[in-house]
């Protein structure tokens, strides 16, 4: 790539579109850039504003040096500034104008940086290409190949393309090995100025409903609806269902007979993690109540998003759970603000012993 044959290059456009599967104007874009680069290599400063126009008939190129238009006798940078007396006629302080330059040949320093920015900027359409490929695949869960483990988040191959699982995305106390194959969800594209990136996930809401979406196929007929899912990656997932037809029970359907279709999701995410599945209601009270469950509720008091719950003091512990971890995803998964408040159970009535009740039944025939 010496001297930068730009008439090669140009006759390579179509060439390297088609084999790279890129639009022409991506791949001409990409060229542009390289030559704009080598010029500024050769000729200019790195802070200079360099575009490069290529004509692929001719295989002629010009590079267009933009600089703001400054007062006068004001110190200033060359590479970025030029003072309005310098500028071309008709210029006014704060426009920006081009200078044209005639591109010729390139130094082997040049060229190399040139052949550099080509390889990394294709690379880079290439993969913004196949991440535009799998925004149809958001919201989805595929397979994928754990390609690297590093302490922040671990990189998986989904082969036509890779993406990024960070540690927040995690299931806790999970741990992924190289070359494991793994179940993924897919849960976004970020796009920033270095380009494109997959973000991928095993630890939101939306993986455990996916997975049940797979096992529940009632789920997508409507015979039943998910209104709800808190999550605690690793450690325990509540989730609330109803049931659109009178009679079906949606708490069974969700846990499948002998508990199969709820094992089946606890066998991709973890025995450790424990999953509640409640059934849900438009009445808040009641499900407060549910969301709460195991625990056993006394009375519910409601005021705007806050709720009282009262519970004997055999039930607390169970209402809130290892850490709070109970009352916590219970207030996610309902939205209300949950405070737990001990409350003395009522007296039970003493049991007449068998004894008493014979002398009382005499007694009463004898006075008759």
């Amino acid at each position: 790539m010496e001297n930068l044959d730009l008439k090669q290059m140009s006759t390579m456009v179509d060439v390297i579109a088609e084999e790279k599967g890129l639009p022409k104007e991506t791949v001409l874009g990409v060229i542009e850039q390289a030559i704009a680069a080598a010029w500024r290599k050769d000729n200019g400063d790195r802070d200079m504003n360099v575009r490069a126009v290529l004509n692929t008939k001719t295989g002629e190129a010009e590079v267009y040096v933009s600089r703001e238009v400054i007062e006068d006798g004001l110190a200033y940078n060359p590479a970025t500034e030029i003072p309005l007396a310098e500028a071309k006629k008709g210029s006014k302080i704060g426009d920006l104008v081009e200078e044209k330059y005639k591109v010729t040949s390139f130094g082997r320093v040049a060229a190399q940086t040139a052949k550099q920015v080509v390889v990394q900027r294709l690379r880079e359409a290439e993969n913004d290409a196949v991440l535009v490929a799998f925004e149809d695949k958001i919201g989805t869960i595929v397979t994928g190949t754990v390609s690297k483990v590093e302490p922040k988040l671990v990189r998986i191959d989904l082969g036509r393309a890779n993406g990024i699982m960070p540690r927040s995305e995690q299931i806790d106390g999970e741990y992924y090995t190289v070359g494991s194959r793994i179940k993924i969800y897919i849960k976004n594209i970020e796009r920033n100025e270095r380009g494109a990136q997959l973000i991928l996930s095993r630890g939101c809401p939306e993986f455990v409903e996916y997975l049940f979406r797979q096992e529940v196929p009632e789920l997508e007929n409507g015979t039943v609806e998910i209104r709800g899912i808190a999550r605690e990656a690793g450690r325990r997932t509540k989730i609330a269902v109803m049931s659109t037809v009178p009679g079906i029970d949606p708490v069974g359907t969700f846990v499948g007979g002998r508990g199969i279709r709820v094992q089946a999701v606890m066998n991709e995410i973890g025995e450790r993690e424990k999953i509640d599945i409640v059934t849900w209601s438009d009445n808040a009270s009641e499900f407060i109540r549910e969301a709460l469950s195991p625990a056993e509720i006394m009375k519910v008091e409601i005021e705007d998003k806050k709720a009282k719950v009262y519970v004997s003091e055999d039930q607390q512990s169970i209402a809130i759970g290892k850490q709070g971890q109970n009352v916590r995803l219970a207030s996610r998964l309902t939205g209300y603000d949950i405070d737990i408040v001990l409350t003395k159970a009522a007296p039970k009535k003493k049991k007449q012993n068998v004894e008493d009740s014979l002398l009382s039944a005499i007694e009463e025939v004898s006075e008759e």
